[in-house]
This record gives structure tokens, sequence and C-alpha cells, in this order.
């Protein structure tokens, strides 16, 4: 497999990660926990989903073709706490993703050579796919922290539980060397 498909493979695994984390978080929360914030500078987790979604559709709806950075997005707007229901904040988590994995699973080895432009600044397309993990690792680890915080005790782990990493780190050993 050459550099650029092992590249592509890679970042696809790797969102379809971080996603996968969102998802877990998201579920183990009530409406009232997507929408508290800690004071007025701070953005509820139902925020975080909105703006993170309208980053995805702004950013990769006509990836190759227009700039990132759409007239028809109103990022101001995203920072409004607006979604009213769990399920309104689930279904815009799920719709940037949509938009977002397409695009990406839509690349080609080709695509990674060219450039694209975001508020009018060019970008190759690896640097702009790069920009994307760390925007979004960013608030789905915000996500993560601030649900962590509301759940207390009741948190469910995302990973390896407290006391466990020996038990675990053995059993992935174990598993690799059949």
């Amino acid at each position: 497999m050459s550099m650029g498909q092992t590249y592509l493979n890679v970042v696809q695994k790797r969102f379809k990660s971080v996603k996968e984390q969102g998802d877990k978080t998201l579920l183990q929360l009530d409406n009232e926990q997507l929408h508290w914030a800690f004071n007025e500078e701070s953005n509820s987790i139902a925020v975080i989903v909105k703006h993170v979604s309208g980053n995805m559709i702004s950013r990769w709806t006509d990836f190759l073709t227009t700039d990132g950075e759409k007239a028809t997005r109103n990022r101001d707007d995203e920072f409004t706490d607006s979604l009213q229901t769990k399920e309104e904040v689930m279904m815009e988590w799920e719709k940037g993703w949509q938009v977002f994995l397409d695009a990406l699973l839509g690349l080609k080895e080709t695509d990674l050579q060219r450039f694209v432009t975001i508020r009018g600044e060019r970008h190759s397309v690896i640097d702009a796919i790069e920009r994307q993990m760390s925007h979004y690792s960013q608030h789905v680890g915000q996500i993560v922290y601030i649900a962590k915080q509301l759940k207390g005790s009741d948190w469910q782990t995302l990973s390896i539980p407290k006391g466990q990493s020996q038990i675990f780190t053995e059993s992935m050993v174990k598993k690799h060397q059949r």
C-alpha cells in the first residue's frame, strides 16, 4: 500500500475513533446535562456540538472545490444554545459527522497533492485534514471532560478503567501474539 493510501486509512480510523468517543459520551448524558455550562463564558456540550457540526458542514461541503468558510455559515450563531432536546443535539452531531466522513472517505490518494482554501488562505489537503484532527479532537476532549465532571461516579469510562492498566496491557499483548 502506498504512503498516501496508508495516510488516508489512518486518518479515517482516527477520526472514527474521535467520533466514537463523542458518541459514547453523549449517550451518557440527559438533556439538562447537555445544556449545562460552568458560567456565561463557558460553552455547554450542546453548543460545542453545534459548533463542531457547523464547522464540519462548512469545511467539508465541496471540500476540494470551494472555500472551507462558506458564506452560508453563521459561526457566531453556533455559540448560542438553541438546540432544545437531546434528540436535536444528536441529530446535529450526526449531520456534521456525516458530511465530514463522507468527504473524507471520498478522498483519493491523488487529492493529497491538491490545495484547498479556508477563509481565503491556501492549505495543502493534508494540512487541512490535520487542522481538523486537532480541532475536532480538542472539542471532543472538552465534551468528555465536561461530561465526566457532570456524571461523577456514574461516568462510564471510554478507555481503560482506573487501576486496570496492567491487566489491559497484558490482554492486548496476548491478543496480538496470536
